[in-house]
């Protein structure tokens, strides 16, 4: 016992030196290095292609020198494993000597990372994470994607406003998907809805049938639903189909996750007609935004993007004007410099709050339509600066 906690104060020890020298005078010469810890592989690699992809153009449009010095992207695959990610993210501290930690795909990954953000005072900007309590872990951290409760008041609301009352809720479990399922329920419930099954699934499975079958029995208005974006949800889309669901008048609501810009091509005519709430679609109606899509297309083989490529571009956006203004020295300074930032987005009007230094967005309700022969998601309402509930209380 003596001899962990003698090596976690070495560690820690190691870490505030490293800081020490990162937040010191460089060299003109020396790289700003932005450590980007995603996965590339297993599982949830979309994630980390998603999210490169949006930080890798962003940079490629705005350029990427601060001060006279070359900001470089040091790319890390945690392959989604929360213990790979923290030593990862120690040894981009303490080997690569970086100035800002990045991405983390999923809210584990998020949690495994602070400490060392903390130890070191490195910012850490999470593109991707998305429960609530993510920016709680460490002041260092900065949010540029969303949370789950920010995203799904707006189709609790929804349902409640169009004589939907009978909603058996379907959710992964882990900490997003909890999220989900009581946020949806305190704003559905609120407004005179039920919420008569609350269904937990494995965050990784390909077999939904016996949750299927469940809400089936339970005779709901709608299936409230959140999965992890990815293939997964063109899987559910498919089971949904053959088990009848669609044809009983069941109706699909839920969070953007489950109709992914990245995957929705896959999901086939059963997808058309569900109803979501999110903060991007590849189909949000701005010059910005078709210049952002074109952009990820033309740089990766006509890849379509999705919010984790916005989260990315966002990211690095609010980086490199932070690192511009602290003339590239980062700490206290460069978190202190991303609060408060404000600007257009290619999802629309953000802010980085100052006091919770979590993202405040625009959030659509968005219907699967097809569009020129494909499927899209058309906004078709929106919610205007929704700050995430839990802080907004």
């Amino acid at each position: 016992m003596i001899s962990r906690r003698l090596a976690a104060h070495a560690a820690a020890l190691a870490l505030m030196a490293a800081a020490a020298v990162a937040s010191g005078p460089a060299a003109a010469a020396d790289p700003i290095k932005v450590g980007l810890v995603v996965p590339v592989t297993g599982p949830f690699a979309y994630m980390g292609r998603q999210v490169e992809a949006g930080a890798s153009l962003y940079l490629s449009e705005h350029g990427d020198t601060v001060a006279g010095r070359k900001v470089e992207i040091v790319v890390k695959d945690d392959a989604g494993v929360p213990a790979t990610t923290k030593r990862l993210a120690q040894e981009l501290v303490l080997n690569d000597k970086v100035t800002v930690l990045a991405g983390f795909g999923l809210t584990p990954q998020a949690f495994a990372a602070a400490p060392i953000a903390t130890q070191s005072k490195t910012p850490m900007v999470v593109m991707q994470a998305a429960t609530s309590s993510v920016t709680e872990k460490s002041p260092y951290i900065v949010r540029t994607s969303m949370t789950l409760p920010q995203v799904t008041v707006g189709v609790a609301d929804w349902a409640a406003n169009n004589k939907i009352r009978k909603v058996v809720s379907l959710v992964s479990d882990f900490a997003p998907g909890v999220d989900a399922e009581t946020t949806f329920k305190e704003q559905f419930v609120a407004k005179g809805g039920q919420v008569v099954e609350a269904l937990r699934m494995p965050m990784i499975t390909n077999d939904f049938s016996p949750y299927l079958q469940r809400a089936r029995d339970a005779n709901p208005d709608a299936i409230f639903l959140f999965l992890p974006a990815g293939d997964s949800a063109a899987i559910f889309m498919k089971q949904y189909a053959e088990r009848g669901l669609d044809k009983a008048g069941i109706k699909l609501i839920g969070t953007g996750d489950i109709v992914d810009d990245d995957v929705l091509g896959q999901m086939g005519d059963v997808a058309l007609g569900t109803i979501t709430s999110h903060h991007y679609s590849a189909a949000h109606p701005s010059a910005l935004n078709k210049k952002f899509v074109d952009g990820i297309e033309k740089a990766n083989k006509g890849m379509r993007p999705s919010f984790m490529a916005v989260g990315g571009y966002d990211g690095m956006r609010v980086i490199m004007e932070g690192l511009k203004a602290t003339n590239g020295a980062g700490g206290d300074a460069l978190v202190n410099a991303m609060k408060g930032q404000q600007f257009e987005s290619p999802r629309g009007p953000v802010l980085i709050d100052p006091q919770t230094r979590d993202i405040v967005q625009d959030v659509y309700i968005r219907k699967v339509e097809r569009v020129g022969g494909k499927l899209y998601n058309v906004e078709f309402d929106v919610q205007k600066a929704v700050k995430d509930p839990g802080k907004a209380k």
